[in-house]
């Protein structure tokens, strides 16, 4: 059986993410994003863009995620599963507006993984559809590259590890972070390394 090798990759910075916002689906990347996702492109034989036999690319459907495949020099396929949290009525607000407006919705969605009072969803729900998609992979065999959203990453990495869901909060992603899992087909293993 050949293994599946996966690289999981945080799209690059957006001015949500550089205010601390709640992003949505038609947040692009900003120029300094752009750039350092560009200049990943071309730092080394190991980056993600890296031209291999049987590489295939997977995307959030986000505009983030997209343009980062993009300048990765990827050509992706469209992957729902691995869109960003619905953060429902909190989408485009500050952080530090729902903590002051929603003190209490906030303290609960933050403390209790399954917890959604913003009108969108739980990160557990975000890491029951990211897990399903994760094990539909194990036994894909070749190398694939998904390109998603820093949360999508954190349980991402629970699920493979399977950690409990309110670790994912002990697991931090940086924009552009690189998270490396293989499979001979019946579990994920996180690797470490340059």
């Amino acid at each position: 059986m050949t293994g599946t090798s996966l690289r999981l990759v945080a799209h690059g910075h957006t001015v949500a993410l550089r205010r601390a916002r709640f992003g949505g689906p038609d947040d692009g990347l900003d120029e300094g994003g752009l750039r350092a996702a560009r200049a990943l492109a071309h730092d080394g034989a190991d980056r993600p863009g890296h031209p291999s036999a049987g590489t295939a690319c997977r995307s959030s459907p986000a505009a983030a995620a997209t343009q980062t495949a993009d300048a990765l020099g990827l050509l992706p396929t469209i992957e729902p599963a691995l869109a960003d949290c619905d953060y429902g009525d909190w989408t485009g607000r500050a952080l530090e507006e729902i903590a002051v407006e929603q003190p209490r919705a906030l303290h609960e969605w933050l403390s209790a993984p399954d917890r959604a009072p913003h009108g969108g969803e739980s990160v557990t729900t975000v890491r029951d559809r990211v897990g399903r998609w994760l094990d539909g992979q194990r036994a894909a065999g070749g190398r694939i590259v998904a390109v998603t959203h820093p949360l999508v990453l954190r349980v991402a990495v629970v699920h493979a590890l399977d950690l409990p869901v309110s670790t994912y909060r002990q697991v931090d992603v940086e924009p552009l972070a690189i998270v490396r899992l293989t499979s001979q087909g019946t579990r994920w293993q996180l690797r470490l390394g340059p």
